[in-house]
This record gives structure tokens, sequence and C-alpha cells, in this order.
């Protein structure tokens, strides 16, 4: 099978580098320039053609990857995966740019991360429990070197996620990371104007590892569930996002 030409292309400018490059990839399964099996170019000839870096092309793939898009074989490259019959999941980029997007967002990150934390302490090996912590680095130094973040907190969750022992979870994470990266953008964003929302944010993330580490899936389901539920309350605070209407005890804030 061909592999996609790395010449035929424009620079990419967009915030959303990976989205578009994604998306541009994604049109052209669609329409068949890109057939089962036909291999992708390689990282360096993807972000050479679109003008982007080598951590966007990643980017891109994870989404392709999530979708079960395209294939990695060991040493051989990224190939586009066999059409499948059914699409149960399917995402939509249109909805991204709203207020209220960013809401469903969080609602739906309440309901599962508390419980994926949880399987997480009772499941995590401990060479996942040495990667939360290497995570944790991560996005410490993205914050130092003044980046947003947002690869590396995603890259956490997605450890938390993959830690569980679920295979489904983590195709679930997977899919929904196309929707997170967004709502992530505007959270972690928020959180950089004001140093007490970092710190937060970084007390809240070692608890959880913390709470994995020492196999206590209750408290890992609480710091999960904690740390959502603070994240809606700095976007609140910081008037990114209206504060609900109906009463909302601040038991679980504590």
């Amino acid at each position: 099978m061909p592999a996609l030409s790395a010449t035929d292309s424009t620079p990419l400018v967009s915030e959303r580098l990976s989205d578009r490059l994604a998306g541009r990839l994604i049109s052209q399964i669609g329409a068949g320039a890109l057939q089962p099996g036909d291999r992708l170019p390689t990282e360096q000839q993807l972000a050479a053609a679109h003008g982007v870096s080598r951590t966007v092309v990643r980017e891109a793939m994870h989404q392709l990857k999530s979708r079960s898009l395209v294939v990695a074989r060991q040493g051989s490259g990224v190939f586009v995966a066999p059409t499948p019959v059914n699409q149960p999941l399917e995402f939509d980029p249109a909805v991204l740019g709203s207020v209220q997007a960013v809401v469903h967002v969080i609602e739906v990150r309440r309901v599962l991360e508390g419980e994926i934390a949880a399987l997480a302490a009772e499941r995590a090996t401990r060479a996942q429990i040495a990667q939360l912590r290497r995570s944790l680095k991560a996005i410490d130094m993205a914050v130092a070197e003044g980046r947003d973040g947002v690869a590396e907190d995603l890259a956490f969750h997605r450890v938390i996620g993959e830690s569980a022992g679920n295979p489904q979870f983590r195709l679930l994470i997977g899919f929904l990371e196309q929707y997170l990266r967004e709502a992530m953008r505007i959270t972690r964003g928020n959180e950089a104007r004001r140093r007490d929302f970092m710190q937060s944010v970084q007390q809240e993330h070692r608890a959880m590892v913390e709470a994995i580490a020492a196999r206590d899936a209750e408290a890992a389901r609480h710091h999960a569930t904690r740390h959502i539920l603070r994240g809606e309350q700095r976007l609140v605070e910081g008037g990114v996002i209206p504060g609900r209407r109906r009463k909302q005890s601040s038991k679980g804030l504590s």
C-alpha cells in the first residue's frame, strides 16, 4: 500500500495544531485518499510537511489511535486501520468551542475519574506508580518552563486510566481525551493566572498519587473526585464558567 505523501501539504496555523492535523488526516481517511493498510509518513516527515513540531504530530497520532483509525506496528510504522463495521463513538470537534462544552466535560470527569482512581489504587503495578510520580515531575517541569502543561496533565490522567487494569477504561479515556484536551487548556490557562490555583492543583495531583501508591481505594476516589470539583470551583472563581444554579453542598470539597 502507498504511504501518504509528505510533501502535499500547507503549514498549519492554529492554536490547536494537533487537532487540525488530526482532522486533516481523518478527512483523508474518510475520503479514501488513505486506504486501510496504507502506511502514514514518519513522525519527522509529517512534522516537516505540515510545519509543526513532532510533539504536535504525536498528539495528533494519539487522537487517531484513540479512535482506532490507525494502528502502530513495532518497527514498521503507523498504518490506517481496517474499517470497522460499527463506529460506536464519534468525536464531534464542533462542540469544543463553548463554555457549556467545558461544563459537560467536567461532569463526565466527575462521574468517571473517582472510580478509575479507586481501581488504580487496587491494581496499579509498581512500574505504573513510578510512572505516575514521573508524570507529576513532568507537569511541574512544563509549568516551570512556561508551558501550559496540557499534554503532561493528560498523560498523568492517562496513566491513572491504564493503572485501573481495564482496557475498556483505557479506550474510553483515549476517546475522551479529544474533548479533555480543549477543556484542560481552559482550566490550566485559568489556573496559571493565580499561584494559589497552581499550588492547589499540584497538591491535589500528589494526593491522588499517594493514595494510589498506598493502595487506599477510598482515599484515591475521594482525592480524584475532589480534584475535579475543585477544578470546577476554580473556573467559577476565575469567571470562566457560571456557578451552578442548583444548591451544592460543600461537603465534597472538604
